[in-house]
């Protein structure tokens, strides 16, 4: 097993590692040199097109249309995207592997996915009509540097929108330029750094500041990931590192090269990379440098903790050795971890030695457990892996107390990586892009690149969601596969029928952007929630399926949307003959309308022919009116609806629309002569409120021409005379000798009055009530003394000593006593 520190070098006081991730990725004749590269952040693809500034040797097996072509850092090929739009002035990864490219008038195309469906937007007119030179991007957005030196930048790609910048010096030329993402500048905007002539300009949202600086031209510029410091390439072969802020000079490096390299990138936060053609200067933060020299033209590609080297023939990554590897492996080592990992080499040697090892640094046992954990993680080598751990392992066992997540949770995180390392998957990710990129970014990863099993291993492993992966691969099934519908439908389903979660919606959606409109709606028939089925079917004209599956979902406001784009969209005849085998759905459009929309009420009665519906609607719309004249328009036309009617109901509903224009007509009349309001009130109430005011014949004829009964009449009358106090009237009546509602209601409506006297007069009328239930009547108007004459025509002896011990008056009961002793005589 080779030493892990054979591939480290020194630089200043500080080591520098560089570790092979793949050999042979490229074709030779891929001419590398020709091509423009960028990769995604967090050791993601790699974009690769064809330089348009170099010659190009004809090949006959070259592609005759350019193209994007997107690889793994291993040299896998995952897509080719032709290309055919424009000019391309940059492209840049975002954060989440979405592809940006910009074209030199202003057009940017968004790949959110690696398999080439995306977005686009633009970046104004003032791009289209100047022309774009170049671009800069960071995690989550980009700057475009225009031809006049005006910049563009845009923060973000959910909803790109172009901000114009501060204006630099326009007649100037841009030697060099980089950008200072928004997270670490103080005005939280994107601050562009542009060496013109020999200076550099600052240019953010408000300012176009000048450094003052007397050095340039700068050839390069370069920002360090944490944004701290500034590279700068002098005109005369020099590397100086500056603070951000630009108060502080901190190395200086001569390279002694005649010609200007080809890049200039920061490795972690630490060092400086030049790369010439084939050759590749590394200057550490005191000035020292390493040279490495290749066989073959290599690009510098950038990471948060180094920077990776691709060639035809190798992807290698340059790095700091991290401080827990350089603890346990540097060279004379006395760190408790470096011991642990010498005591666990005895161990296998079956040396006493190993329990010596332990004992000398078990004080520091823990410490150098968890170093020895962390150092496995910055490892790439399985067999140092595995040795580290197995260190920490050893102990953990001599420990009586130790909490293990660390070193579980090392090991779970360990085989994510190794697996995703593999040539085959070819995402080199470190520990610290790892943490940094998140399990489930990684995960959605592999799904665009359809490593489905691996993804769903992935998630298990970690105890994550697997839904989104069956998701996306029963859509790609739906895009790509020939077998016919129904048999894509059922191999769907059968995978997918127990997984709780998955989302048939977003599959059927993808169906139906395929053209298969047939299999998006058996799809559908597997989604349990109406809510996502709905809409869906509706974008696919299914209306009456969608309106059958929001009835089903007993979701009134499901079915309300339905119904709304159904009447939007249908004609009303439609509309309303799809209604009749619904009733709940009708029921809905029903009150809806009555509130709303009564138009379409009446033509949904209409078209439903229920013309006392119909009738009952204009006979409201009556009701509401202030003008008499309209009112009675308005009858006349629900009259008018009910003409052809031969339904009993509707014949009377007729008569009583005819009645309601005669009293109409009457009560306007009843209006100018007597100077009262009548209008609004029903018969009842019109004859009430005439022989309340005295105008007894005028309700009498109101009887007569509407036919009203005597009952009824006789019943308005006494209510009328008594909320009018007529007791004169009354009085009158009392002396009649019949009454068609008896004589009861008299002596109990007058009662209520509060007139005792009046309603008093009644009580002999009362023949229908017995003895008893007179003298009752008349105890209720204070006259015991009636009231026990009463008791004395039916000799109830009983009653009449009750209504003696009962009475208070002192009168009464001396007349009832002697009632009462009449009846002892007798006896």
């Amino acid at each position: 097993m080779a030493s892990p520190t054979v591939d480290w070098e020194r630089v200043g006081d500080r080591f520098y590692r560089k570790v092979k991730l793949y050999d042979a990725i490229f074709d030779p004749d891929l001419e590398l040199e020709n091509h423009l590269i960028a990769e995604a952040p967090y050791a993601g693809a790699l974009a690769l097109y064809r330089d348009e500034s170099k010659l190009q040797v004809y090949r006959s097996s070259n592609p005759t249309k350019s193209g994007i072509d997107i690889y793994s850092c291993s040299g896998s090929l995952i897509r080719r995207i032709n290309w055919d739009k424009g000019s391309i002035r940059g492209f840049g990864w975002s954060e989440d592997e979405r592809l940006l490219i910009v074209t030199d008038d202003g057009t940017v195309r968004c790949y959110y996915d690696l398999q080439g469906d995306f977005t686009q937007f633009s970046l104004g007119n003032s791009a289209e009509e100047i022309g774009v030179k170049a671009c800069r991007f960071w995690t989550t957005g980009f700057v475009a540097l225009l031809n006049n030196n005006r910049l563009i930048a845009v923060t973000q790609y959910i909803d790109p929108r172009p901000r114009l910048l501060a204006i630099p010096p326009a007649d100037l030329t841009v030697f060099g330029w980089s950008i200072i993402p928004p997270q670490y500048t103080l005005s939280r905007s994107v601050e562009v750094l542009l060496a013109l002539d020999k200076t550099i300009y600052v240019v953010d949202t408000s300012e176009a500041e000048d450094r003052a600086l007397q050095n340039g031209p700068f050839r390069h510029v370069s920002v360090s990931p944490n944004g701290k410091f500034v590279s700068l390439y002098t005109e005369d072969g020099k590397v100086w590192v500056i603070s951000s802020d630009f108060q502080e000079k901190l190395s200086e490096y001569d390279s002694k090269a005649k010609t200007v390299p080809k890049d200039v990138q920061w490795c972690g936060n630490h060092s400086v990379v030049l790369a010439w053609e084939d050759e590749v200067h590394m200057v550490g933060p005191s000035g020292a440098a390493l040279k490495y020299f290749f066989d073959g033209w290599v690009h510098l590609l950038p990471d948060i903790d180094g920077v990776r080297l691709i060639t035809n023939d190798v992807c290698e990554v340059l790095q700091k050795v991290p401080e827990e590897t350089e603890e346990v492996f540097k060279l004379g080592s006395t760190a408790p971890a470096s011991v642990l990992l010498d005591a666990v080499q005895q161990l296998e040697k079956k040396s006493p030695k190993a329990d010596d090892n332990i004992q000398l640094i078990r004080p520091n046992l823990g410490e150098a457990i968890e170093t020895c954990i962390r150092a496995a993680g910055q490892e790439h080598s399985l067999q140092w892996q595995k040795q580290l751990l197995k260190a920490a392992s050893f102990g953990k066992s001599v420990l009586d107390l130790y909490d293990s997540d660390g070193f579980v949770n090392m090991c779970e995180t360990l085989r994510v990586l190794n697996a995703v390392r593999d040539y085959k998957i070819g995402l080199p990710l470190t520990y610290e892009q790892y943490l940094r990129l998140t399990p489930a970014k990684l995960v959605q990863r592999l799904i665009n690149r359809h490593e489905y099993l691996l993804a769903i291993r992935i998630s298990e492993h970690l105890h994550l969601s697997t839904d989104k992966i069956y998701v996306h691969w029963a859509s790609q099934k739906v895009r790509t596969s020939t077998e016919d519908e129904d048999t894509i439908c059922n191999m769907i389903v059968q995978k997918l029928g127990d997984k709780h979660g998955v989302s048939f919606e977003i599959i059927a959606r993808a169906a139906y952007d395929e053209g298969r409109g047939h299999l998006a709606t058996q799809l559908l028939n597997h989604e349990p929630r109406a809510g996502k089925q709905v809409p869906l079917l509706l974008s696919m004209n299914e209306d009456d399926i969608a309106l059958d599956k929001a009835i089903e979902s007993g979701d009134t406001d499901l079915v309300f949307f339905v119904l709304l784009r159904m009447k939007n969209k249908l004609p009303l005849v439609s509309f309303f003959r799809m209604l009749t085998s619904r009733p709940l759905a009708l029921a809905l459009v029903q009150s809806s309308a009555a509130s709303n929309d009564t138009l379409l009420l009446k033509d949904l009665y209409y078209q439903d022919d229920r013309p006392i519906d119909s009738s009952n609607l204009i006979l409201a719309e009556a009701l509401d009116q202030n003008s008499i004249a309209q009112a009675l328009e308005k009858l006349k036309i629900a009259h008018r609806t009910l003409a052809e009617s031969k339904d009993p109901a509707g014949v009377q509903h007729q008569k009583s629309l005819a009645e309601a224009q005669q009293l109409l007509k009457v009560q306007d009349s009843l209006s100018r002569d007597l100077d009262a309001s009548y209008t609004g009130l029903s018969l009842h109430e019109t004859m009430h409120q005439l022989i309340r005011t005295g105008y007894t014949k005028r309700a009498a004829k109101l009887q007569s021409d509407f036919k009203v009964s005597d009952k009824v009449y006789s019943w308005i009358r006494l209510r009328a005379l008594v909320t009018a106090r007529n007791w004169g009237e009354l009085e009158e009546l009392s002396k009649s000798r019949k009454s068609s509602i008896s004589w009861e209601p008299y002596f109990n409506e007058i009662l209520g009055a509060g007139n005792t006297k009046l309603a008093a007069s009644f009580v002999p009328k009362c023949t229908g009530q017995t003895a008893q239930q007179r003298s009752e009547m008349y105890v209720k108007c204070g006259l015991p003394v009636d009231a026990g004459k009463e008791l004395m025509k039916v000799k109830d002896v009983n009653a009449l000593e009750l209504l003696r011990a009962k009475t208070s008056d002192r009168g009464a009961q001396a007349e009832l006593e002697h009632m009462l002793g009449q009846f002892k005589s007798k006896r």
